[in-house]
């Protein structure tokens, strides 16, 4: 009788409802999924040789990585000094800055999709800029330009909070120690700051990278026939064409392909952490 009151049994009934829930929402349609990918409409795996056989189908893939990888790059890019003023502005200030990042996050990401296609179009306020300063206007809108552009939007305090989170953590002190004693302000940043904020970086450039390759709202609404991902790509091999097992497998091949990247960075992790633990 002790032991079922322990501690560690108490915390797994305290979850066990979550796990059920997961399992139920998200497990049981996934097996599904699965499924269909190799019994619709025939038994075997046709599906994935139809997936890999078709140079669209594998230009569409590697379409997917490109933005997810852009939309990363420019994220990490915009992100790491806005997370660096929230922790150098005064208390007030900081909250008007994380106000500023989350306030666009409880937005319908619908919504903010929809306001890029008025800011983006040809006519839009863009454009209308760029002509203002006697520039011909650029095709943002139905291109993949404009997917990225979108898609960063959206993303954005995905990258902002966990930098922010590490950020908020290092002692600056190490900074001036390192300027006390002769290291130029941009030296003292490249040998002190930016390795102690890599961990901010590298998780969220991992959640930025695997939320960009499921993407599907911006993509459909922003982006043309030259910019579909294999998210929207997938939507219309079940919903359009009701090819289930074609679609299912899409969406295997993507999972599987965002599993092995997770597995990948975890072990880089892993290691990274290793060799500074070895160092100290």
């Amino acid at each position: 009788m002790r032991d079922f009151f322990s501690p560690g049994r108490n915390s797994f009934w305290l979850v066990l409802p979550a796990l059920l829930l997961l399992l139920v929402a998200l497990g049981y349609p996934l097996a599904q999924v699965v499924l269909r990918s190799f019994t619709d409409p025939e038994p075997g795996v046709g599906n994935y040789v139809w997936f890999f056989s078709r140079p669209v189908n594998l230009a569409v893939f590697q379409r997917t990585f490109v933005v997810a990888g852009w939309v990363t790059v420019l994220c990490v890019v915009l992100a790491y000094p806005y997370a660096w003023l929230m922790t150098s502005v005064g208390p007030n200030m900081r909250v008007l800055l994380v106000l500023c990042v989350l306030v666009p996050f409880w937005v319908s990401g619908v919504v903010r999709t929809l306001a890029w296609v008025i800011l983006l179009q040809d006519s839009g306020v863009i454009n209308r800029m760029i002509m203002a300063m006697g520039f011909e206007k650029i095709r943002l809108i139905r291109t993949q330009t404009g997917v990225i552009i979108g898609m960063t939007q959206v993303l954005l305090p995905f990258m902002v909070m966990p930098l922010y989170a590490v950020m908020r953590g290092i002692d600056l002190r190490l900074v001036q120690a390192a300027r006390s004693l002769g290291a130029r302000p941009m030296l003292a940043f490249l040998q002190i700051y930016l390795p102690l904020s890599l961990p901010g970086v590298f998780g969220g450039a991992i959640i930025v990278f695997i939320l960009g390759l499921g993407f599907y709202i911006t993509p459909a609404l922003l982006g043309g026939p030259r910019a579909t991902m294999l998210s929207t790509l997938a939507q219309q091999q079940v919903l359009q064409q009701l090819n289930w097992g074609q679609g299912g497998a899409m969406g295997v091949i993507l999972l599987v392909a965002t599993l092995v990247l997770l597995a990948f960075a975890g072990r880089f992790a892993r290691r990274r952490y290793q060799m500074g633990a070895g160092g100290k």
